[in-house]
């Protein structure tokens, strides 16, 4: 059996005790640009959200979950999202909630498991990710891990600033057919 825990992290699935580790971050307004949040989400939809939160990915296409340290301080989530077991991929998200955190190497372990899991037991044939082209650590963060540039969506998110281009990533695994 596939181990979802590092050195340094582990992966969970969500539980109800996430709820204010989930509002605060849902409702951090620094973040709404990359996870295209319009509005703040109230405690009551992400209960409801939690709550639904053990379904199957084959049927709400969607996995997340909650990256924590080795002290079991949940520090982030990582999604799959748009799977797609048909053509065998997924969309891959990842945030690391407070920037005091960032840069330790969490991103890396927590990415770097969820690949592992994506591969070998979801059986995916690739993984990929949109990430804004300004962000430099998530794009080093992707291509040490194997993720080839693949293209530019050129003004492709609105901000309050204007448009910016996002570029698209994508990971293959070969051994999959």
């Amino acid at each position: 059996m596939l181990d979802l825990k590092g050195k340094k992290v582990y992966l969970r699935a969500l539980e109800s005790k996430d709820l204010e580790f989930l509002y605060q971050l849902e409702n951090d307004t620094s973040i709404w640009e990359i996870s295209g949040t319009l509005k703040p989400y109230s405690k009551k939809v992400l209960r409801l959200y939690l709550d639904n939160a053990h379904r199957d990915i084959y049927d709400v296409k969607q996995l997340r979950l909650c990256i924590c340290d080795i002290k079991d301080n949940c520090i982030g989530l990582i999604d799959l999202f748009d799977f797609d077991p048909k053509n065998k991929r997924a969309g891959v998200g990842i945030v690391i909630a407070k920037p005091s955190d960032r840069n330790k190497g969490w991103g890396a372990e927590a990415l770097s498991l969820l690949c592992n899991y994506a591969f070998s037991i979801l059986d995916l044939h690739q993984l990929y990710a949109n990430i804004l082209e300004e962000n430099e650590r998530s794009i080093h963060l992707f291509e040490k891990l194997g993720f080839e540039r693949i293209g530019l969506k050129k003004e492709w998110i609105r901000t309050s600033n204007g448009f910016k281009n996002e570029i698209m990533f994508q990971k293959i695994n070969s051994s999959v057919s």
